[in-house]
């Protein structure tokens, strides 16, 4: 009788452990399936985060394109008195400029942002063509791509000795996205403000910084105060910009009639005379 039991227990105890295990497999995988659906949801964001912007793709499924769609709408409507722009680069090929107008066939662009430069020696291979069709009919500005492993100096000669700068352009304008591999953060930032400090005494005018919003709240807000900041944020639950923010770029996949590909699409909150106050004297 005392084997009897004790076998007994043992078979409780054993279903007991298989139970229990089964439990926790069934909750982590629950856990994982949520996890995959937050990660893909919010993938932009994520990119961002860890440092990465996810090239310009027309390989949509008509339902992203529609979420997408209604995801532009929803912002340009919120946005529709204010002031809105897209920004360009050799990756849009060649734009027919005379039929950039509109997003949407409703929203009207008034400012175009134009990759000016790459690094220490790239040229974008559209800034020429880019620089000169958007003189007079928008708001426009030049951004430099930096590349964190790369001399500040240098970049900072190779933006100014590609870009002049009219009354009514925007500031230059600073992009950084990437971590660097080669140094420390701090290092970084040291580079960041010698080419800030040696574009803006060049120009006689502050430079914006551009980044994603995770990578400004970590390494630039605080440290950089004192320069305005165009942030990139494509997740789906932001409706709106913060008030600290000059420009929010809000999605990376509009279309835009007169340009081949995808375009990202930017809000300034304020009317064009408030954005043009911004603009080199």
């Amino acid at each position: 009788m005392a084997k009897k039991r004790i076998a007994a227990k043992r078979s409780k105890k054993n279903k007991e452990t298989s139970l229990t295990k089964l439990v926790v497999f069934s909750v982590l995988a629950l856990v994982f399936v949520l996890l995959s659906v937050v990660a893909y949801q919010y993938r932009d964001g994520v990119l961002y985060y860890l440092g990465y912007k996810s090239k310009h793709s027309n390989a949509l499924s008509p339902k992203e394109r529609e979420l997408h769609d209604i995801r532009i709408y929803e912002v340009l409507t919120t946005y529709k008195e204010k002031t809105i722009g897209i920004d360009v680069s050799q990756y849009q090929g060649e734009i027919d400029w005379s039929e950039v107008k509109k997003i949407d066939g409703s929203f009207v662009v008034d400012f175009v942002i134009v990759r000016s430069t790459a690094g220490k020696d790239k040229v974008d291979e559209q800034f020429t063509s880019n620089w000169k069709n958007s003189k007079g009919k928008y708001i426009r500005g030049a951004y430099h791509y930096y590349r964190p492993n790369e001399n500040s100096l240098l970049q900072a000669e190779n933006f100014i000795k590609t870009v002049q700068l009219s009354k009514g352009d925007l500031p230059p304008i600073l992009d950084i996205e990437k971590l660097p591999k080669t140094q420390s953060i701090d290092s970084l930032k040291v580079g960041l403000r010698r080419w800030l400090k040696k574009v803006e005494k060049h120009y006689k005018v502050k430079p914006i910084i551009y980044s994603g919003e995770s990578y400004y709240n970590d390494f630039l807000k605080d440290e950089f105060s004192e320069y305005t900041f165009w942030i990139a944020n494509y997740n789906f639950w932001r409706k709106e910009m913060d008030s600290d923010w000059l420009l929010w770029q809000f999605t990376e996949k509009a279309q835009v009639t007169g340009i081949k590909g995808m375009v990202d699409v930017n809000v300034f909150d304020g009317i064009k005379l408030e954005l043009m106050d911004e603009c080199v004297k």
